[in-house]
C-alpha cells in the first residue's frame, strides 16, 4: 500500500453539531470516552499499511493539530505522516475551502509531487471500521478511475444521504445527493449481483455512498482541473459517471455519520449497549488515541449499569445508567446520570472552591452532553421535563431536545432544565 496517499477531510464550520465544535473542528471532537473523532479513520489506515496521512481543516484546527502531534509520532525510519493542512492565503488564492473537492483542490499543492498512484480520500466524522486494503485492491482489480464505498440503507436514511445505481457489474449509473422522497422510487439499485453482494432487501432497498472515495492518481487532477465544482457528492461524481469508469465497493459493517448532535448523541449511547453494531473493544485492530498515562477509575458506593467509565475518573456514591463516562471525570455524592454522554475533562483540579469540575452532589442529568471542563452545581437537574426542542441557556443549550453543556461552561447549583 506504499502507492497510497490518503486525505481526510476535516469538514466545514460543523453547525450542525454545535456547540460542541464551538472551540474545535469536528474531527477534534472526543467519543467514546477517551477518543477523538479523527483517530477513527487514521487508526483503519494504519492497520491497512496506509502511513502517508494528510488532514484538511479550516476552523478551529488548533485541538486537532494538538492531538495529532501528540498522538500519530511515526517511525522516524519511515516516510510515513499524518499532518493536518489548514485552509491558507496563497498567491493561488485567498478563499475559504468551499466545499470537499474545493478543499482537495486546494490542498493539492502540499501533495501532488508525492509519489502515489491512488488517493483514498475519508470523512473525519464518520464512525466505523474497514479494511481499506480490500477497497483499494477492488478499485485496481476492476481497472476504475473512481471507486465509491457504498452500503444498503433504509428509506428514511436514504433521503439524507447520496443514493447510488449500479449495474450487473457494479458500476455506478446513477447518483443523487439527498434525493426527496418522491424521488427513491426510481433509485432502487439496478443490479441483481449488487443485491446479493450489498445484502439489500425490503428494509434496506437504497445503495448510499459512504462518503469513502479511491480516485486513480492521474483521474483526480483532472476532474479538480477541468470546472471549478467545489463538492465531491453533489459535482463531482455525477460528473464523472458519464466521463470515467466509476465503480461501487459494498461494506456490510457498521458505518455511522455523526455530523449532528443527533447522530453523536446515539452513537455515543450505542457504545454502551451489549451487542453494539460497533465498539472499541478488538483483539487486533484497535482504534489508537493519545496515551495519557491516566491512573484507573476509582469507584464508591456507586450503583453502574450498562455503561462505560474511561480513566483517571472519580465516582462517589452515585448512580450512572446508560452514560459515557469521559476521561477525568468527577460524579460526586448523591447525582445521578442517566443517558448521558460525558465527555471528561483536560486537567485535574485541586483547588477547593464551591463548584468543583465535574457533576456537583445531588444533581441529576438525563439526556445530556457535557463537554469537557464543564461545571455541573450543587442540586442542578437538567432533564427537560418540559420537552424543549431549541433553546440557549444560562450555562447550557437544547438541540433536539437533548441538552448541551458546552466546554468550559457553569451550570448553577440547583438550576432546574
Amino acid at each position: 500500500m506504499l502507492d497510497v496517499l490518503t486525505i481526510v477531510l476535516g469538514g466545514g464550520r460543523g453547525t450542525r453539531l454545535f456547540p460542541l465544535t464551538h472551540h474545535r473542528s469536528k474531527p477534534a471532537v472526543p467519543i467514546g470516552g477517551k477518543y477523538r473523532l479523527i483517530d477513527i479513520p487514521i487508526s483503519n489506515c494504519l492497520h491497512a499499511g496506509l502511513k502517508r496521512i494528510y488532514v484538511l481543516t479550516q476552523f478551529n484546527s488548533a485541538s486537532l493539530n494538538r492531538h495529532i502531534s501528540q498522538t500519530y509520532r511515526l517511525d522516524l525510519f519511515s516516510e510515513g505522516f499524518v499532518e493536518v493542512i489548514a485552509a491558507e492565503q496563497t498567491p493561488e488564492g485567498e478563499r475559504w475551502f468551499q466545499g470537499t473537492a474545493d478543499a482537495v483542490r486546494q490542498a493539492a499543492r502540499h501533495f501532488q509531487n508525492i509519489d502515489a498512484e491512488y488517493y483514498l480520500i475519508l470523512a473525519g466524522d464518520h464512525v466505523y471500521r474497514m479494511d481499506f486494503t480490500e477497497l483499494v485492491e477492488s478499485h485496481i482489480d476492476r481497472g476504475a478511475d473512481i471507486t465509491i464505498a457504498a452500503q444498503p440503507v433504509t428509506r428514511d436514511e436514504a433521503t439524507q444521504m447520496g443514493i447510488l445505481r449500479c449495474d450487473i457489474g457494479n458500476q455506478i449509473v446513477g447518483f443523487d445527493e439527498k434525493p426527496s422522497p418522491a424521488r427513491l422510487d426510481e433509485l432502487r439499485t439496478l443490479s441483481p449481483t449488487g443485491l446479493a453482494m450489498a445484502g439489500l432487501g425490503p428494509d434496506k432497498p437504497f445503495v448510499a455512498s459512504m462518503g469513502i472515495y479511491v480516485f486513480s492518481r492521474d483521474v483526480l487532477h483532472e476532474v479538480l482541473a477541468r470546472d471549478h465544482a467545489v463538492d465531491f457528492g453533489k459535482e463531482i461524481i455525477p460528473h464523472a459517471l458519464t466521463t470515467h469508469k466509476v465503480q461501487a465497493h459494498f461494506s456490510r459493517g457498521f458505518w455511522a455519520d455523526v455530523g449532528t448532535v443527533d447522530a453523536f448523541y446515539d452513537v455515543n449511547l450505542m457504545l454502551t449497549r451489549r451487542g453494539a453494531p460497533f465498539n472499541f473493544f478488538h483483539p487486533t485492530r484497535p482504534i489508537y488515541t493519545r496515551p495519557r498515562f491516566l491512573p484507573a477509575s476509582r469507584l464508591h458506593q456507586c450503583s453502574i449499569d450498562e455503561a462505560i467509565v474511561a480513566e483517571g475518573c472519580y465516582l462517589d456514591n452515585c448512580e450512572v445508567r446508560e452514560s459515557v463516562v469521559g476521561i477525568r471525570t468527577s460524579i460526586h455524592h448523591s447525582a445521578t446520570v442517566t443517558r448521558s454522554v460525558l465527555l471528561g475533562a483536560d486537567y485535574y483540579d485541586d483547588r477547593q472552591t464551591d463548584l468543583p469540575l465535574g457533576i456537583g452532589r445531588g444533581a441529576v442529568l438525563d439526556r445530556v452532553i457535557v463537554d469537557k471542563n464543564a461545571r455541573i452545581g450543587e442540586g442542578a437537574r437538567l432533564v427537560n421535563d418540559r420537552g424543549l426542542r431549541d433553546v440557549d441557556g444560562d450555562g447550557y443549550y437544547i438541540r433536539n431536545g437533548i441538552i448541551i453543556v458546552p466546554k468550559g461552561a457553569v451550570v448553577k447549583p440547583g438550576t432546574v432544565v
